[in-house]
């Protein structure tokens, strides 16, 4: 048991290393942060869809920016798309589980707003629909999927590919990339020094 634990913190922290070796992580966090302020500035919104541990950072993320991050300050436009047991039921049952998120999107989206999708696989065929129709309604789609992008990397504008295969390592790498989003858009749109 002692060697599955010192090798699980290797790998994290190897995994860690490699992010923070990404010479172009910092550009694609930076550009993000501008997609997603521009679009809260103009009045649009942030949407987040994800499966499993991907749903949880999906509500995590929207939580963040309508609540708060580092400090207090107004609500943030977020929504997550995987909480509403009524609203995804609905769709699973009359259209089928792969359109919880494109009818949502199809209701929700606005040209302008911004599609957070996550996917560690990058070929979650729900989420690839939602992006399909966030791209359809004149979204910008950021996401977020392991090493190879999947299906998902060509219907981004951003895609934060982690530097590995394993789904934990892929998480692990999501929430931490989530963060930074997080706490840059708040700084962005409500910066401290502002009073």
């Amino acid at each position: 048991m002692r060697e599955y634990i010192t090798d699980e913190f290797a790998k994290a922290v190897a995994n860690m290393q490699a992010l923070a070796d990404d010479v172009a992580l910092a550009e694609q966090v930076e550009r993000s942060v501008l997609l997603c302020t521009d679009a809260l500035r103009n009045g649009r919104k942030l949407l987040f869809c994800g499966n499993g541990g991907s749903a949880a950072d999906a509500q995590h993320w929207a939580g963040e920016l309508v609540s708060r991050f580092y400090y207090d300050r107004p609500g943030l436009a977020a929504i997550a798309l995987t909480t509403d047991s009524s609203i995804l039921t609905a769709i699973g049952n009359d259209y089928g589980y792969d359109y919880v998120f494109a009818r949502q999107v199809e209701a929700l989206g606005q040209a302008g707003d911004v599609l957070v999708a996550i996917s560690t696989s990058g070929n979650s065929p729900n989420v690839l629909r939602a992006a399909d129709v966030a791209r359809a309604r004149g979204m910008k789609v950021i996401a977020f999927t392991g090493r190879s992008g999947g299906k998902l990397l060509a219907m981004a504008d951003l895609c934060f590919r982690m530097p590995s295969d394993e789904t934990p390592r892929i998480q692990e790498g999501h929430e931490f990339v989530g963060h930074l989003l997080c706490a840059l858009i708040e700084a962005g749109i409500f910066p401290r020094d502002a009073g």
